[in-house]
């Protein structure tokens, strides 16, 4: 299978330094499925043409796989031929460093928009000439795709599924990669290796700035994953944007509210103290944070020996990154290492990683949530995960008069869906409880008006 990748900037060569491969140099590299070649059918000033060239090994393939109920189409297929996964993973091994943006010796190139065709020669796409329109059209390329005969001798047989696919556009390198990285196995639909939870991540990571506003997100995403549910609900709960405040934004306003205060201890930190105390009192030992952020209790809970297995679930990507960060996770003794885990995950789908463990705690995050997906985080929390102990804090609004930078009838932070008051709150909790079969007790936490209550309260969930 074949890649080029042309372009007219002036000077053209300097896709070389971009790609990390001189345009004078041929090279190879060995793969666990073939042999991947890098070469320039031309090179000057003007224009300048890269291609890499995948030699999958499908007999290779084939006695590294077969099992005892082998087929002859595991020998004879379109494996060697058409741009799939395989493509997708040469692509990462030998454009690495421009597929991640780098650019040692220009820098600035690496970020600038260039004159940019690539062409495969032979991309599967049963879905049609369309679908190809639809997924690359709108990331600013203007696509030109000629569709292969079954046969030229025999027209009447009619066409394949096969195209030659050449996309023209002005983008960045790194940008242009990660399409074609995503999107050729998404074509194919036909991923040759195992896909787990690690995929969403690449899935993500790949897809930022892009995929989240793509309109056949939800096809990238299915096809992608390979139709797998549980995968497929992490990703889409992810790029939906009012499932995915930016974790930098909440910090910031997080501090804003703790400034507000204008106590000794923090009211953040009179939340910690005080989750982390009904925690101990009921006995907890494997605990889950939901919704965990950027990590603030998951960092207690590991300073604490008392608790022999946290776990840290959050749908953010990016805000498990800054978790990791937090907590210092590479530096972490490989005892200490073993009693924490980050998951990425959503709280509205059922997830059966969630199971088994003796306390939840759901610090400051339903009201993240809109209304009408509370009844899907009811379920997955309190139905199928069903800990012993839930631990649920939220904003008390009647509060909120209490905060001078906070003009009224605003919500404490801009990524609110709503907040509630302590009867709204009690109604909710009552309610939950008497649908899954707990029982649930109300602690107020911060500092006490006599009109307004405190600013946070919690609801603790005891199974019956």
């Amino acid at each position: 299978m074949l890649l080029t990748i042309t372009t007219t900037y002036s000077p053209a060569t300097a896709l070389g330094y971009l790609l990390h491969k001189h345009p004078e140099r041929f090279q190879s590299f060995d793969l666990s499925f073939g042999k991947a070649s890098v070469f320039y059918p031309e090179a000057s000033l003007e224009r300048c043409t890269a291609a890499l060239l995948l030699d999958v090994d499908p007999v290779g393939l084939v006695r590294k796989q077969r099992g005892p109920g082998y087929q002859l189409e595991q020998y004879v297929n379109d494996r060697p031929y058409v741009a799939s996964s395989f493509l997708s993973v040469a692509i990462a091994q030998v454009f690495g460093s421009a597929l991640a943006g780098r650019c040692k010796d220009q820098p600035e190139l690496a970020q600038t928009p260039l004159p940019l065709i690539a062409k495969l020669s032979v991309l599967s796409c049963k879905s049609g000439e369309a679908f190809l329109g639809r997924l690359f059209e709108p990331l600013g390329y203007t696509v030109t795709a000629e569709v292969q005969a079954l046969d030229e001798q025999f027209p009447e047989w009619g066409n394949s599924p096969y195209f030659t696919v050449e996309l023209q556009g002005t983008v960045r390198l790194q940008d242009l990669l990660s399409h074609l990285y995503v999107l050729i196995p998404v074509l194919d639909d036909e991923k040759h290796y195992w896909v787990g939870d690690d995929e969403v991540d690449k899935l993500l990571r790949h897809g930022e700035g892009w995929l989240a506003t793509h309109p056949e997100q939800q096809q990238i995403a299915k096809r992608y994953l390979k139709r797998q549910g549980r995968l497929v609900r992490t990703a889409i709960a992810q790029l939906v944007e009012e499932d995915n405040p930016n974790p930098d934004d909440t910090q910031a306003d997080h501090e804003l509210e703790e400034a507000a205060v204008e106590k000794p201890i923090s009211l953040n930190q009179q939340r910690l103290e005080a989750v982390l105390a009904v925690l101990k009192t009921c006995g907890a030992r494997r605990v889950l944070d939901l919704g965990c952020g950027e990590g603030r209790l998951l960092k207690e809970l590991l300073q604490d020996k008392t608790f022999e297995e946290i776990v840290g679930v959050d749908v953010s990507y990016r805000a498990l990154e800054i978790a990791q960060e937090r907590l210092h996770l590479d530096w972490l003794t490989e005892q200490q290492r073993q009693r924490i885990k980050l998951i990425q995950g959503s709280l509205t789908y059922r997830d059966q990683r969630l199971s088994g463990y003796d306390a939840a705690t759901v610090v400051e995050v339903i009201e993240h949530l809109d209304p009408p997906r509370l009844a899907g985080f009811e379920r997955v929390l309190f139905e199928f995960a069903r800990p012993t102990t839930v631990v649920v804090t939220t904003p008390n609004v009647e509060y909120n008069v209490k905060f001078e930078n906070l003009p009224a009838g605003k919500l404490r932070h801009k990524d609110h869906r709503f907040e509630w008051t302590r009867k709204e709150f009690q109604a909710w909790a009552n309610r939950v409880a008497e649908r899954f079969g707990y029982s649930v007790q109300f602690l107020s936490v911060g500092s006490a008006d006599v009109d307004v209550g405190t600013p946070t309260q919690m609801g603790v969930f005891t199974l019956a």
